[in-house]
């Protein structure tokens, strides 16, 4: 508890912690264009939405497609678990495998740019610059590349077949290898970024130190340079790993995907643009939210850092 001396007789002291804390109406009135953009981009569509889940058919649409009326139909919930609960798991499985994936990928990645160019500032920059530079191209456009590259008359699938890796009817596009592939591919520099931001901050010092005290490097590596980067592997690993659980664009059979592969994201889609089942769509998009910030906090909570970048 804090102590100070204000005044009064000498030597008197006054406990500052009691004194009520002033808020200054500048700071406020600062803080209101911030408070309205997310009312009006959150927290609107978000209490939209939770009502859309809960709509009924219009008994008096005669089977109108895209007719409803507000209700509180709790059995939205139970109907699409029940149907699309295979999405549902697919989906995060296919988010965890391309997290992995991307993480055993971008670790050194970010690890050669932070640590090894940092005596080497313009090799570091362009380094950078090619982990950026997949951002300048469209999401789309790079996807429909891979899908040219990975087709079955792609020159991935022909050299994998003229060396008797894969046979001949084999195909890699509408499996989930070139989903999980897709979505890895795509947010690799979500997850190099945070984690070069990360070691790119770590004091060298510690590293040395380690040697000095014999340690080998991979213990050198496991107790000083991965524990002080766990921020940015968590930062990176949850913007990896919650776009990708929502994703739609690489499971698409348009794409990389094909019905077999369709994540819930998909269904989604589906079912906001093509069905007109809205209440369905809604009831799975607040399913996906409330799925992710459990299995957010989950790990939030075991990883034990708050330190986030």
């Amino acid at each position: 508890m804090a102590f100070g001396v204000f005044g009064g007789a000498p030597g008197a002291v006054v406990d500052v912690d009691a004194a009520p804390a002033r808020r200054s109406p500048v700071a406020l009135l600062l803080l209101l264009p911030g408070l309205a953009y997310l009312a009006l981009f959150f927290v609107v569509p978000f209490v939209s939405l939770v009502l859309t889940s809960f709509q009924a058919p219009d008994p008096l649409a005669f089977g109108a497609q895209g007719e409803y009326v507000p209700a509180f139909r709790w059995e939205n919930y139970v109907e699409v678990m029940s149907t699309y609960w295979p999405h549902i798991l697919r989906s995060f499985g296919y988010a965890i495998a391309a997290t992995v994936i991307a993480l055993l990928i971008g670790y050194p990645l970010a690890y050669f740019i932070g640590v090894r160019l940092r005596r080497f500032p313009l090799l570091q920059a362009l380094a950078l610059v090619l982990v950026i530079a997949p951002f300048f191209i469209s999401f789309l456009l790079r996807t429909f590349a891979w899908k040219q590259i990975l087709a079955d008359e792609g020159p991935v699938l022909g050299v994998l077949q003229a060396l008797t890796i894969m046979p001949d009817d084999a195909r890699i596009t509408g499996t989930p290898v070139a989903v999980i592939f897709g979505i890895a591919y795509n947010f690799i520099p979500f997850m190099t970024l945070p984690i070069y931001t990360s070691l790119e901050r770590l004091d060298l010092r510690y590293v040395e130190a380690g040697s000095d005290l014999y340690a080998s490097p991979a213990t050198t590596f496991f107790r000083v340079t991965l524990p002080l980067s766990l921020p940015g592997v968590v930062s990176g690993t949850l913007l990896t790993f919650i776009p990708a659980a929502g994703d739609y664009i690489n499971a698409s059979s348009d794409f990389l995907g094909s019905p077999s592969t369709a994540m819930i994201g998909n269904v989604i889609e589906a079912n906001f643009l093509r069905t007109e089942n809205f209440p369905v769509a809604a009831s799975l998009s607040i399913i996906l939210m409330a799925a992710i910030l459990l299995l957010v906090a989950i790990y939030i909570r075991r990883a034990g850092t708050k330190d986030l970048v």
